[in-house]
């Protein structure tokens, strides 16, 4: 029998929270591989995934227990049936975390920070004590999207812990050559950038794409407009902190394209926050191209979601793949988990190279 993963969760927003309460749902019941790719990795089940740490900036989340926290501050319903969902994570309280860029001006709008009077290497030395007396394995982060400094500030302390890191959000950590040496270096596995959504968008509009070269139908144009309505999307209104998440989300499409695209027509990221959508992810996406003796040929789509669970039907393999990794002492793996799981991976994921990223990743995932 396993043990269990324990995780160390960065940033208790709604993904984490769709987190906790996807493991809630899978514990309570062992059967159900419902929205599941992978219903074991290893041995391991989502029931396997057991938070025992966890840290934050808002000050109606910090002290309070994980369980507790996951529907504090701006949290919203995340669409995950709640009767009979038993509490998971008992006795972990979540605590402080360092603000340093993780909480733009937008956030800031609707959450208190909590500050402290520690120095910074207090701070980072009592959250490395945290991190080893919880016996952390992996480390998820959740930050907000643009928190470049603190990031890297999280990825030093999963190098000083010894723990796996897997990036979900648009800073450019396993994409970095440098950050890459030092984890594969300390024998850790480092999984990102970017999480690519179960259904998302992305993934939907790589498929286009694809779709237009397997066709050979020249691809001239394309957008995808973005919408939402939890903090994820507001925080998005500040455009300063979006220059990675353009990057990530547009090379993820135009990588799937076996043609050239000119940069000017192009237009994919996220567009508007609209309150009353709540963790509801709308994407509005459109192609352009020609094909036979330059007949034109137009495809228009929008795609519905619930944003936060979307994200963790992958985070749940990331983890549980991380954690495969440590235990054969082989980070190899996280270079194909990456490209299949994640929109900003170590190499650009060319338009035929999921389908191989997620072969590669199985048949290591079923090595004896």
């Amino acid at each position: 029998m396993n043990q269990p993963i324990r995780i160390g969760i960065i940033g208790v927003g709604n993904c984490a929270r769709a987190l906790l309460e996807g493991i809630a749902y899978y514990t309570a019941r062992p059967e159900d591989t419902t929205g599941l790719s992978h219903p074991a990795i290893g041995g391991y089940t989502p029931a396997d995934v057991v938070p025992v740490a966890a840290w934050d900036v808002d000050t109606d989340k910090v002290g309070r227990p994980l369980w507790d926290a996951r529907t504090a501050g701006q949290n919203l319903d995340v669409g995950i049936p709640q009767d009979d969902l038993q509490p998971i994570a008992d006795g972990v309280t979540v605590h402080r975390a360092p603000a340093l860029d993780g909480a733009g001006s937008k956030y800031r709008e609707r959450i208190t920070v909590d500050t402290t009077d520690e120095l910074p290497e207090q701070e980072a030395a009592r959250i490395r004590a945290e991190i080893h007396a919880a016996d952390v394995q992996v480390l998820v982060n959740y930050l907000p999207v643009g928190s470049q400094a603190a990031t890297e500030w999280w990825a030093q302390i999963a190098l000083d812990t010894g723990c796996a890191f897997v990036n979900n959000i648009p800073v450019f950590i396993a994409r970095n050559e440098e950050w890459r040496t030092a984890f594969r270096e300390a024998g850790l596995p480092l999984i990102g950038d970017d999480i690519k959504s179960q259904l998302g968008a992305t993934y939907v509009h790589r498929v286009l794409a694809r779709a237009f070269s397997d066709r050979g139908i020249t691809l001239d144009r394309t957008y995808q407009l973005n919408v939402g309505g939890n903090m994820d999307f507001y925080n998005m209104l500040e455009a300063d902190r979006l220059a990675t998440k353009r990057i990530s989300k547009s090379s993820a499409v135009t990588d799937a394209y076996a043609g050239d695209l000119d940069p000017g027509n192009v237009h994919i990221g996220p567009s508007d926050y609209v309150a009353f959508l709540g963790d509801t992810k709308k994407a509005f996406i459109r192609c352009e191209g020609r094909g036979f003796a330059g007949a034109p040929i137009s495809m228009e789509m929008q795609l519905t979601v619930p944003d936060s669970p979307n994200s963790a039907g992958i985070v749940i393999d990331a983890v549980r793949i991380a954690k495969v990794a440590l235990d054969r002492q082989d980070p190899s793996a996280d270079e194909w988990a990456s490209a299949w799981l994640f929109k900003a991976p170590p190499r650009p994921v060319a338009q035929d190279s999921d389908t191989e990223a997620r072969n590669r990743l199985d048949a290591w995932l079923n090595e004896a």
